[in-house]
């Protein structure tokens, strides 16, 4: 059995990045020696896909998080939101973003070169954060939707 304040802080995280591969048919988290693993992330920031909009999608309450695996277990969102926020200031996000290979940077035509297509991912990130009482909500009105 999973804590529901884990499983709230796995949702938050997911709504966060917006990732949509954590469902029934495929959850991405393994157990060894009894320590939960999430993986594959492959499915999480797909704004990056495509930056047309991205300042406003930041801001989306990501509607799909009604699939999430873990909603049913995931009772305690608002408070998720009250701990895993303030861990995640502009500071450490930017200092996360700088570790992306600049090749992986490369070749983005909306940006003028690496150092802004970085500048974009903090923008996002940050935003998205901010608009974390959208996204919570939406997790919130999805788990009720459930019980």
């Amino acid at each position: 059995p999973l804590d529901p304040e884990l499983a709230s802080a796995i949702v938050w995280f997911d709504a966060y990045v917006t990732n949509v591969d954590r469902t029934p048919r495929n959850v991405n988290m393994l157990i060894w020696q009894n320590d939960l693993w999430l993986i594959d992330h492959g499915a999480a920031l797909y704004f990056h896909h495509d930056w047309l909009n991205y300042q406003e999608r930041a801001k989306s309450p990501f509607s799909l998080i009604k699939q999430h695996s873990l909603l049913k277990l995931a009772g305690d969102l608002p408070g998720a939101n009250r701990r895993l926020a303030p861990r995640l200031p502009v500071e450490r996000l930017a200092a996360i973003v700088n570790l992306i290979p600049e090749e992986w940077l490369l070749g983005e035509g909306r940006f003028a070169g690496p150092d802004e297509h970085r500048r974009a991912y903090v923008e996002y990130l940050t935003s998205r954060l901010a608009a974390a009482p959208v996204f919570v909500q939406e997790a919130v009105h999805a788990r009720t939707q459930l019980l």
